[in-house]
């Protein structure tokens, strides 16, 4: 049976006082439980000093596909390793269409990451209209054929997929756990396809509007392995709800 890994992403939100309480708050409730948070670059030195020595790993929500050089703003995978991040998510929906990430872009930070050391949270998914046209498949299988053809199969067993459908993404719309668990079989059949064995140990997590309400019949599913969360990681109790529900 495959862990469940659950991982917050606090997207742009935060503050000294606030993370603090969160961390302290969620810390002693995880012990023990597959759980990360991938927070803000300016946290990073926050986290890892309020988390080392728990069993909570933490992460990044962004790299450069860049290892070093004159790249104003840009933030390297080895200095994401300074840090003690052992996670960084790539290719999330916002970077791909807020900042025009193409797929292309997305397996160069996602080689960039396992290079380093680090391990890629990739974020693949529709668009609501993309859904409405049958073409979900396509565009997942497209996403996904980026990262392989540029990285290989196997690198995807150092590596988690989030299936994130972005029309679920802060819209307080959720993938039923039908249509996520469908989804969620495509991406491992179509893994298992080039490597079953890969495919059988791949964690792939859903992202999208998950809260301690829902998990549960989310993670029960036999392809959800764990979950991407957004705005309910920014609630402890909420986050570690949700994280009890994965670990059942």
């Amino acid at each position: 049976m495959r862990k469940k890994l659950v991982a917050g992403n606090w997207k742009m939100h935060g503050s000294l006082a606030e993370n603090a309480a969160l961390l302290d708050a969620i810390k002693p409730a995880l012990q023990g439980i597959e759980a990360a948070v991938c927070v803000p670059f300016p946290y990073l030195a926050q986290t890892q000093a309020a988390l080392a020595g728990s069993s909570i790993a933490w992460g990044a929500q962004n790299l450069s596909e860049q290892a070093k050089g004159a790249f104003t703003g840009e933030v390297s995978a080895a200095m994401l390793i300074e840090f003690g991040c052992r996670y960084v998510i790539v290719g999330h929906s916002e970077r791909r269409s807020l900042y025009g990430e193409s797929d292309e872009l997305v397996a160069k930070k996602y080689m960039a990451a396992q290079t380093a050391g680090l391990t890629p949270i990739l974020c693949v998914g529709e668009l609501l209209a993309e859904r409405e046209a049958g073409v979900t498949e396509a565009v997942v299988a497209r996403q996904l054929d980026a990262v392989i053809a540029a990285a290989g199969v196997a690198s995807l067993a150092r590596a988690v997929v989030a299936y994130e459908p972005v029309w679920a993404i802060g819209t307080g719309k959720t993938a039923t756990p039908e249509q996520a668990q469908a989804v969620h079989a495509f991406i491992r059949s179509k893994i298992a396809s080039l490597d079953a064995k890969v495919a059988e140990g791949l964690l792939i997590q859903y992202g999208g509007s998950v809260k301690a309400s829902n998990a549960a019949e989310l993670f029960v599913q036999p392809d959800i392995d764990g979950g991407l969360i957004g705005g309910a990681s920014l609630v402890a109790g909420e986050f570690v709800a949700i994280c009890q529900a994965a670990a059942k």
